[in-house]
């Protein structure tokens, strides 16, 4: 699943350092609650509700490659796609990420799966709670997720230096 995500993206060594760029992150973030308004707005707008919602998926897309490379990534978030750059290539990796980091990843995900599924029945039922908790859990998941990769990053550094020349 995150190599297809990873795939999906199109995630060149160009694109991860700009997507290494904190607005880039954070941004990303900050689309989840669009999309959501995008698909429930099927109700107000019918099918030109496809339209907000096809905008914001192309920004998700175009997201990690308008940004320029950061001057600085000694931030979190750049610390969270260093980690997640780490995870995704680990088969082809010539380090062994520690199994530790393999299991928090899978039980994070596994979180904002949950999430998405009680979001999608959400807006497909027009039914505020699951909305929301559907959207809190799947966001909450994907922080964690990257708050792991954070940690990653760091014990990955650990293991081996050349890691450390990437947070600058």
């Amino acid at each position: 699943m995150y190599k297809a995500s990873t795939k999906l993206m199109s995630m060149s060594e160009e694109v991860w350092w700009r997507h290494a760029n904190p607005w880039s992150g954070w941004t990303r973030v900050a689309t989840v609650p669009f999309l959501v308004v995008a698909f429930w707005s099927r109700d107000w707008l019918g099918i030109y509700f496809l339209i907000p919602v096809a905008v914001i998926l192309l920004w998700a897309w175009l997201n990690p490659r308008v940004f320029p490379k950061p001057v600085s990534t000694d931030h979190w978030m750049s610390k969270g796609v260093f980690g997640e750059k780490i995870f995704t290539s680990r088969k082809k990796g010539k380090t062994e990420v520690p199994q530790r980091h393999v299991i928090a990843a899978n039980l994070t995900t596994a979180i904002s799966i949950i999430g998405v599924l009680i979001l999608v029945y959400g807006l497909y039922a027009l039914e505020v709670w699951p909305t929301l908790l559907g959207t809190a859990l799947a966001v909450l998941g994907k922080m964690w997720f990257v708050d792991r990769m954070v940690w990653l990053y760091e014990d990955m550094c650990g293991i081996d230096e050349g890691y450390r020349p990437w947070v600058k």
